[in-house]
């Protein structure tokens, strides 16, 4: 194992369709997050853009705002030796992907993911692919919101190696109270059955408009392998939650198990494990 010991982030913050205000907002969090000797911070889904779902914004978004956001994010991890995981947009063969923008430390962009199970955004397409980039040295995997309810997209990733799940997410408001059961244990799940950490970012609900899009419920986490929860945000709060991970702990059994037991879908989980990009099992 690389390295021992990672010490990570979940950035909570308020975030509206102001992409320049938004990039700002990030930026000095990132710097808060290096004062805190922080190795990798996560933010939640569609932070750049406030996760804005208003046809007009998307009909007249010029690309050079996001692209300009980024490298100054990207910038911002040279500048202050830290790794982002940021919700972000971009374009690709012709398609425009709800993604993460993955920045390693020095300043280089390991890659990007994009959502793959869509929950009604139309103006995205679902990504083809399911990558583990490394971060600090540390192979990592991730989910965007509606992700979290396939786990499979956790399970075969920790199959190939990651010991870290960046879950970033804008859920639904606070007022769905039926969901926020499910939402609770799905992240805690996607960390148990596979053995590994979950560092889940989510939007804090806007007190001034409750059911604001860009808003969510909050309650971002940081879940132990064993699914204990070891750190979590509040519901309308603006903060970063940090804990420092045993990498050791994170075995990754039960995925391994999944895959290497003899049982009737060995053969199966095997040819899934392939899919993975990146991957070093």
């Amino acid at each position: 194992m690389p390295r021992r010991w990672l010490r990570v982030a979940a950035v909570q913050m308020h975030a509206d369709d102001d992409i320049e205000k938004n990039t700002r907002g990030i930026v000095e969090r990132l710097n808060a997050c290096a004062r805190e000797k922080v190795d990798v911070a996560a933010f939640h889904e569609g932070v750049l853009f406030g996760y804005c779902d208003h046809p007009d914004f998307w009909a007249n978004l010029d690309l050079s705002r996001i692209e300009d956001a980024e490298r100054q994010i990207v910038r911002a991890c040279r500048e202050t030796g830290i790794a982002a995981v940021v919700g972000s947009t971009h374009q690709e063969d012709g398609g425009q992907f709800n993604s993460l923008l993955v920045v390693d430390r020095d300043g280089t962009v390991r890659g990007r993911y994009g959502k793959i199970h869509l929950a009604g955004e139309r103006w995205f397409e679902p990504s083809q692919r399911l990558p583990v980039f490394s971060l600090c040295g540390v192979l990592c995997c991730f989910l965007i919101c509606h992700d979290i309810r396939y786990p499979e997209l956790a399970r075969l990733p920790a199959a190939a190696g990651a010991q870290i799940c960046f879950f970033c997410s804008c859920e639904s408001s606070v007022t769905n109270e039926h969901k926020l059961s499910a939402y609770r244990a799905m992240p805690i799940s996607r960390a148990t059955e596979n053995g590994i950490y979950v560092v889940m970012a989510n939007a804090p609900a806007d007190p001034t408009d409750i059911d604001r899009a860009g808003s969510s419920h909050g309650e971002s986490k940081i879940i132990h392998p064993d699914g204990n929860v070891m750190a979590e945000a509040g519901m309308f709060s603006d903060e970063i939650i940090i804990r420092r991970l045993d990498l050791h702990e994170a075995s990754r059994n039960i995925a391994i198990r999944a895959v290497d037991d003899v049982t009737c879908i060995s053969d199966w989980m095997n040819e899934g494990v392939k899919l993975v990009d990146g991957g070093v099992a």
